[in-house]
């Protein structure tokens, strides 16, 4: 398993829909190692403490392979002819990694990287925002049904990452799946 990207980003006020919200939902691509303390990312600012940030939401992980999905997605409404652009860092999150997907890695996992260690806390749940970043009306509700979530790592051993590190898994108490745990969570917000 690899770190293929590094992203942070400054909040920022941007147009959604008929009202201009604050969000740093806007993340870019980071070339150095960045420092990682138990708040997060040095250098990556949250807006919504209530729902991002925090000891336990410090950072936000995302698999890579779901790029293709929203590409795809992104292709058919024509955005692909408007903004081609759609790096990692696009969902938000800060890290971008190969080979562990949401119905792989469970709830307290550690991931463990060559100079800091990170443990699985809880998927993300999208809000309106995702709509504005990957530019389709139907974002939070494709997020929920794809299950293509990823999720949230509290900091465990601050240090540094950078693009390319390598990671392994460490099982934690291996109790609830972060997949499950996004399903019952999206059941109740739609019920």
């Amino acid at each position: 398993m690899q770190l293929l990207s590094v992203q942070t980003g400054c909040a920022r006020k941007v147009v959604i829909g008929e009202r201009s919200v604050l969000t740093a939902i806007h993340k870019s691509a980071r070339a150095d190692r960045v420092a990682v303390t138990a708040l997060g990312l040095a250098g990556d600012e949250q807006v919504d403490l209530s729902v991002h940030g925090g000891l336990e939401k410090a950072v936000y992980a995302y698999p890579a392979a779901h790029y293709a999905f929203w590409r795809t997605q992104r292709e058919a409404a024509g955005l692909d002819r408007i903004d081609a652009d759609f790096p990692y860092g696009s969902l938000g999150e800060n890290l971008t990694t190969e080979g562990l997907f949401e119905d792989q890695v469970w709830i307290g996992d550690r991931l463990i990287f060559p100079d800091c260690v990170l443990r699985v806390t809880q998927p993300r749940e999208p809000c309106f925002k995702l709509n504005a970043a990957v530019g389709l009306k139907t974002g939070v509700r494709l997020m929920a049904q794809t299950g293509f979530c990823g999720f949230y790592l509290a900091v465990e051993k601050p240090g540094t990452l950078a693009a390319s590190d390598p990671f392994e898994v460490a099982p934690g108490p291996r109790q609830t799946l972060v997949s499950d745990q996004f399903k019952t969570k999206i059941r109740k917000h739609m019920a």
